[in-house]
Parts: structure tokens; sequence; C-alpha cells
């Protein structure tokens, strides 16, 4: 039985058989939980306060809006110190904003606008966590290993999505959002722990003397723009994060104004999108060994759109979670594929700068799409607002699609050189 459950874990989730990775998987397994259960409480809370979908909207745009900003310098940073170090300084960081958060809701002094700073202060610290974080990938699994820990990487993020906000939800109904925030603060403890204890050789780009930092942001976007399977990615990510990955102002919205249900029903069809997710993740882990294929990342972004309408046009909690289950199920089909394909294509000079640019308009491009849905949901509902992003997102993965259906082509002559 032992043996039989190394040869699973061999076959399918080989990246657990790296030490260090070890040590920050397990980490992130208890500070995501964590996290998800601030990212519904923070929702829940601003929504209390204020009674308005566009002030939630505004809150994410704070949070994000760092990311938007600040990014492309921070990819110049993360080559030029060990990864190690710098994730164990913005966890330290994210700490400490968590139990600022929980003291301030649980001694009931709590302000929209303190949340609006904090919000901002999280997103400057996530700004340089971000590409930190994918950048630390290879060093510690290596290239043959990337795809099957971004994979259980994606596991690890929808498990918590599950389990977070059903205990965050259940936390608020019974004790309140400061305990969500507290208890996350108490999470970054076991990944901080991970960190101290991995051991891998970094790398740090060594730095030509005349190049300035203007000069390695520029160099490393042409580099994106000439390459014909990280281009239509990073637009593929772009359109994505900018209109489907809105779930923490919609849902909440829909929640309360469509279904007139409370933090409970909230906190399940957070859970149902994390399940879709979870889905998505472990069939990403099971299939890892085929490496990203531009084609999936096509085929995913497309199915995205069209959850998005559905979702717009139903108004049960069971056909609505539902729907998010699938929805969730594609986004992470869409977002593990297309994080591989750019960290797999990427020459390792420049992998920090194209994951930079990927958390730009990933992460970066939300307060847009933020402020976009909580001022449609505003107008014509969250029913509409998921319609909008829909059409929208459905209308632009088209169109990138037929732009670039000769990089399919360009991908299975990469995968023979590779091979």
């Amino acid at each position: 039985m032992r043996a039989a459950g190394a040869v699973f874990i061999d076959r399918h989730f080989h990246a657990l058989t790296h030490k260090n990775y070890r040590y920050m998987w397990l980490g992130q397994c208890v500070s995501l939980i964590g996290t998800w259960m601030q990212n519904i409480g923070q929702s829940w809370l601003v929504l209390t306060l204020t009674g308005s979908s566009l002030k939630l909207g505004i809150v994410a745009a704070c949070q994000f809006l760092p990311i938007l900003l600040f990014s492309l310098f921070a990819g110049i940073v993360v080559d030029k110190f060990p990864k190690k170090k710098i994730l164990i300084l913005t966890q330290t960081v994210s700490m400490i904003l968590a139990f600022a958060l929980a003291a301030l809701v649980l001694t009931d002094t709590v302000r929209y606008e303190y949340i609006l700073v904090l919000a901002l202060l999280l997103g400057l610290n996530n700004t340089l966590d971000m590409p930190t974080r994918q950048a630390f990938n290879v060093e510690i699994v290596g290239k043959e290993d990337l795809m099957n820990a971004i994979a259980l990487n994606s596991t690890t993020f929808n498990m918590a999505r599950i389990v977070g906000p059903s205990i965050g939800a259940v936390m608020m109904a019974w004790l309140g959002a400061g305990w969500c925030f507290l208890l996350n603060g108490v999470s970054f403890i076991a990944v901080l722990y991970g960190l101290i204890h991995i051991e891998a050789a970094p790398y740090v780009r060594k730095m030509r003397a005349k190049e300035g930092i203007l000069k390695e942001i520029k160099d490393g976007i042409v580099y994106i723009a000439k390459d014909p399977i990280l281009s239509p990615t990073v637009l593929l990510v772009t359109v994505i994060g900018t209109l489907a990955f809105n779930f923490n102002i919609l849902i909440p919205v829909f929640t309360k104004n469509v279904l007139h249900m409370g933090e409970t029903t909230y906190g399940t069809l957070m859970s149902c999108l994390g399940v879709g997710s979870l889905a998505g993740a472990l069939t990403m882990s099971f299939r890892s060994k085929r490496g990203p294929k531009l084609k999936l990342s096509m085929a995913a972004s497309c199915m995205v759109a069209i959850c998005l309408i559905l979702n717009g046009l139903s108004g049960s909690v069971w056909v609505c979670g539902t729907l998010l289950a699938f929805t969730g199920f594609f986004n992470i089909l869409f977002a593990t594929n297309s994080n591989s394909a750019l960290q797999m294509y990427a020459k390792d000079e420049y992998r920090a700068r194209v994951m930079s640019v990927y958390s730009l308009v990933f992460a970066g491009s939300t307060p847009i799409g933020s402020l976009f849905s909580g001022f449609i949901a505003d107008r014509f509902g969250a029913n509409g607002a998921f319609v909008a992003c829909g059409v929208l997102t459905g209308l632009l993965c088209l169109f990138i699609t037929w732009k670039y259906k000769s990089s399919l082509s360009t991908q299975s002559l990469k995968e023979q050189e590779m091979a």
C-alpha cells in the first residue's frame, strides 16, 4: 500500500520528491487557508460597511493597483537578490498587515478608509511577492518538474479556496470577520517556517555595467513581444486577468442582491468555485508531463467566457454554484497552463522579467476589471456584470486565437528542439 502510494506520488506529483519544494508546499497548505478566509471576510466586511458594489471594487483596485504600477520594476529587483530572502520579507509583512486588520475589527475601530490603506499596503507587498514566488519555483524543482509544481501550487490554492471560505463563513457568522483576519495572520507562521528551512542555490542574474532599469524592462517586453508563444499567452492572460477574475466583487453582490442570502451562502458559492478550480488543478497535475500547450490556453479562455455568461443568466443557488464550479475548472486550466508556458519557454536571464509582466497583466489588470465590474453591478446588477464580462472575454479571446493561430505550429517546432 505504501509502495503504491509512493508510485502514485512519483507519477503524478513528482515535484513533491524535492525536499525544498515540500517545505514550501506544506507551508502554503496552511497559509492559503488563512488567505482565503481573509479574502471573503474583507469582501463581506466592506459590503456590510458601505452597501456599495463600486466601493468594494475600489478596495480591490487599491489592492492590485501597485502591481499595475510597479510590477515591471519588481522583476528587476527579484533578479538582483536571493528569492528566499525576498519571500521571507514579503510573508512577514503580509502577516503584520493581517494582524493590523484583525486589531481594527476586533476593537470595533475599523473604517472603510482604513481598509483602503491596508489593501494598498498589501498590494505593494504583493508586487514583490508574486514574481518572486513564480521565479522561485524553477530554483527548487528544476525545469523538468516545473509544470507539475505549478499544478500542485494550483491544487493547494484551490483546496484552500474550498476550505478557507467554508471556515471563514462559519467564523463570520459566529464570531465576526475579525477572527478571519486574526487566523490568517497566525497561518503565516507555517510558510515562514518552511521558507527558513529551504536550502537552494539562488539564481542571481549578473548585471551588465551600463544597463539601466528602464532598458532592462524594455528588453524584457521586447523579448516577450517577439516570441510567438509568449506574446499570445500574455495577451490571453491580460484578458482573463482583467475580466474573468472578479469573483471577490461579483459573488458577494450576487449573493446579497440577487439571491438575497447571507454569509453561509456566500461561503458555499466561493467553495463551489474552489471545487471546480481544484478539479482543474488536479487535471493539470495529471497531464503535466505533456507540458503546456498554447491551444489549451486558447480553448480554456473561450470556455471561461461561456461560463461567465451562463452565470449571469442564472438565478438560483444550485445553478449558480454548478456554473461557478465549471468556471473555476476552466479558469485554472487556463491559468496553470499559461503560467507554465511562460516559465518553461522563457530563457533564464529573462524569466523574472517575464513573470513580472505576468503579474502585471494577471493581477495588475484587476483594478481595471474590479472598477468595471463594480460599476456595471451598481448600474445593471451582478447578473449584468457577469454577462458583460463574459461577452467581452469571449470576443477578445476569439480575436487573439485567430490572430495567433500560426503560433500553434511554432510551438510544435519548439517542443521538438527542447526534446
